[in-house]
């Protein structure tokens, strides 16, 4: 049997993908430079999709469910209309099948959760954080609890884990890194010409991404496809370093410092559905939820237009999923 029959809506995305990084591999050639390990950081020996396969002593049925969660995580497409409701993967965000370093492993969520998130003030679990990538990154409605879904992507997650220390806070590679404070202020138009020069190849003039025969092969950017306003990465902080050390694509690290920030700064500038956390006026739901939009720009004015100050939710035909709840422990698990 072959193991990887599920990947086949992906083949695509991955040559053009290639192509893509052909090209760039003909192009003046920069050194890259990603942040290295600091000494005493952990470093984890993520384990492979061929090494899950074979491992003759995991229970098949383990091995599946695991299976499963890979292949939601590499094509969370085909829960389109259910629970997403825009162009984007887990792997979007999560690059390198959600094991690269500076692209948000997901693996520390295995063994840092449950723990206190500042985004929803309130301790979290694995679950509840990859329903926040739904709700927010992909504009939609997260798994329910416990399902066959929810259950494959925790799998998943906690396989990629396999071996690490639990409540380990120091490890290499987490998250996208930090980047100092630019030098000049974040610019638009600066920014817009580092998307002119570095991104419209790959997510178009209008950041509208592309697709070939029905499968995103480069996310967009903005606009109804894209992350919404509530997602991690509108925040020019988590943006500018995802793009210092992920973009463009095949060459990491070639931007400075400075053209991340201004990019950064002129794609957070552009529209996108909703926050769903909205309570109907933009500014008091920005006031709400200062601790996080304070490093974002909905709510403020660029350019003369108020961003985000409108209804619209995309694709999704509600604004807050049911299931995206607060929580105070007052009743205990009662409330999920």
């Amino acid at each position: 049997m072959n193991h990887f029959t599920f990947l086949s809506p992906l083949t695509l995305a991955i040559a053009l993908a290639s192509s893509t990084a052909q090209a760039a591999e003909s192009a003046p050639q920069v050194p890259v430079n990603l942040p290295p390990a600091k000494p005493g950081q952990y470093v984890h020996d993520v384990p492979t999709i061929e090494s899950l396969i074979e491992n003759d002593k995991m229970k098949p049925q383990l091995r599946s469910v695991i299976l499963k969660g890979y292949d939601l995580f590499m094509n969370t497409q085909q829960l389109r209309g259910e629970n997403v409701f825009n162009d984007m993967n887990c792997r979007t965000c999560h690059m390198g099948e959600g094991r690269k370093s500076w692209a948000a492993p997901v693996w520390p969520a295995a063994t840092t959760l449950p723990n206190f998130r500042g985004k929803n003030q309130h301790v979290n679990s694995v679950e509840e954080r990859i329903a926040g990538c739904f709700a927010f990154s992909m504009n939609g409605k997260p798994p329910a609890y416990g399902s066959d879904t929810m259950l494959s992507l925790v799998a998943y997650h906690k396989w990629m884990a396999t071996k690490a220390p639990m409540y380990e806070g120091n490890i290499a590679g987490r998250g996208f890194g930090k980047l100092a404070k630019p030098a000049q202020k974040p610019d638009y138009q600066r920014g817009a010409q580092v998307f002119k020069d570095n991104c419209v190849l790959c997510h178009g003039e209008q950041g509208e991404g592309q697709a070939a025969r029905g499968e995103v092969v480069f996310p967009p950017l903005w606009g109804d496809g894209a992350y919404n306003w509530g997602a991690g990465m509108v925040r020019l902080k988590t943006a500018s370093a995802f793009i210092k050390h992920n973009m463009p694509l095949g060459k990491p690290g070639t931007l400075s410092d400075q053209q991340a920030w201004d990019v950064a700064y002129f794609i957070d500038s552009q529209e996108r559905p909703q926050d769903p956390r909205y309570t109907g006026d933009v500014k008091e739901t920005r006031e709400k939820y200062l601790n996080f939009h304070k490093h974002s720009l909905y709510g403020t004015v660029v350019n003369g237009k108020l961003l985000g100050d409108h209804q619209n939710t995309g694709e999704k035909p509600f604004l807050k999923p049911f299931n995206l709840k607060p929580r105070d422990f007052a009743q205990g698990s009662d409330q999920l």
